[in-house]
């Protein structure tokens, strides 16, 4: 990334100047310098594969950074008189309140770049030394992922393949804020998609728009909440039910109640792991005794980056190092071990996108019954180890014996 950094620096460095040069910032005729380094940043975001740019203000300065991969890396730092026309021009493209700086504020605007259509959410909070916005850039025009290429092994894309073919019951998909969720529920959308079965969901953002599905937007300003969302959609014969997350044990109660009657449900929740769902909902006032009775399966899950194919490179590791996470010293001599290098193709990361690790609780019998019993995630958690599940850790050592990732990656992002 330090290249790319490099050349948006000295991009960005030129359109200052050129905005330092303007003898008036106010005046209609000088803004386009302003305008060119908001396009400037916004257009070098995309290109990167940024997923979100980051307007940070400080005392005596205001920083822009940018999030690719998962991972944070800063962008520029322009003199602090530019923060204010620099967000006020972000502010203008979004169809915001340029004049209120005490309140947040959200809005959005659409991105043409080239062949590429990007939806950027754009939100506001104030703080300290002003006000701190926040990108979100969701490229229309990228082609939606299938099951078979989430990053799922062969045993578990079978598995999760016969799973969403069940009639009726809930499949939770669990982890925290950009773990991939979003991505892998519509994978599975895609994969059960036919003109046969009617699917509904409400979402909140729709982030893409799935031909053959009724899309519903959530909206609290006007009382469209996923609870109330969900009570018309069960009204709409829906064969399958998508509720974008379960906030309040009212819609936890409606997505219960509807995979009950017959239908199929898929939502998620923010757990560190699939067990951890389990006692989620009861936390919320669901009777175990329903959980037991409609839950299917729980998939927790975790973006891990992916090593660069045109730099990775094969090395033997310690085998005291690997040992510490579970890899021993005959896997590592059987395996193909790669470890981060970086090169143009990356932008000297060392990584070029990303891949995840799941860990799939199948709740059959053994497990339903224990619930009834009791809702401690860690007996809920061995138990279904003793039954065969993956945990996410194990998946994500089998990546790296594959020479996928590397074990900081996994490690960074299992930690609980």
């Amino acid at each position: 990334a330090e290249q790319l950094v490099q050349d948006m620096e000295e991009n960005g460095s030129s359109i200052i100047s050129e905005i330092e040069d303007t003898a008036d910032l106010l005046d209609d005729t000088s803004s386009a310098p302003i305008i060119k380094l908001v396009n400037h940043i916004i257009s070098q975001s995309i290109k990167a594969r940024a997923s979100d740019i980051h307007i940070e203000p400080y005392q005596d300065s205001f920083k822009v950074r940018y999030r690719v991969d998962g991972i944070l890396y800063d962008l520029l730092t322009p003199p602090k008189w530019i923060q204010a026309p620099l967000i006020s021009r972000i502010k203008v493209m979004a169809e915001m309140n340029i004049a209120e700086k005490r309140l947040p504020q959200d809005g959005r605007l659409d991105v043409k770049m080239g062949d590429q259509e990007i939806d950027v959410r754009v939100s506001t909070i104030p703080i300290s030394f002003g006000e701190r916005v926040v990108l979100r850039l969701l490229n229309k025009t990228t082609k939606l992922f299938t099951l078979s290429n989430l990053g799922l092994l062969p045993t578990k894309l079978k598995l999760l393949e016969n799973l969403v073919k069940a009639p009726n019951g809930i499949i939770l998909v669990t982890g925290p804020t950009g773990s991939g969720k979003t991505t892998s529920l519509y994978a599975v959308l895609s994969s059960i998609n036919t003109p046969e079965i009617n699917i509904i969901t409400v979402e909140d953002p729709v982030e893409y728009q799935l031909k053959g599905v009724s899309q519903i937007q959530v909206n609290p300003k006007i009382d469209l909440t996923f609870a109330q969302g969900l009570r018309s959609i069960v009204r709409q014969d829906p064969d399958v039910i998508l509720i974008g997350e379960i906030r309040d044990q009212e819609t936890a109660e409606i997505a219960v109640q509807s995979a009950l009657t017959g239908h199929l449900v898929f939502s998620t929740l923010h757990t560190n792991d699939a067990a951890s769902a389990i006692t989620r909902l009861v936390d919320m006032g669901v009777e175990p005794f329903l959980i037991s009775s409609s839950i299917i399966a729980v998939v927790a899950q975790r973006l891990a980056r992916v090593l660069c194919d045109s730099c990775k490179e094969s090395y033997l590791p310690e085998s005291l190092a690997l040992g510490r996470i579970g890899i021993s010293a005959d896997q590592i001599r059987r395996s193909n071990i790669c470890r981060a290098k970086g090169c143009k193709e990356c932008l000297n990361t060392g990584y070029k996108g990303r891949i995840g690790l799941f860990e799939i609780m199948v709740l059959r019998d053994k497990l339903k019954s224990l619930i009834l019993k009791t809702f401690d995630s860690n007996l809920i958690k061995n138990a279904a180890l003793e039954a065969g599940m993956v945990s996410l850790r194990h998946d994500g050592i089998l990546k790296v014996l594959s020479g996928m990732t590397t074990t900081e990656e996994v490690l960074r992002v299992t930690q609980h």
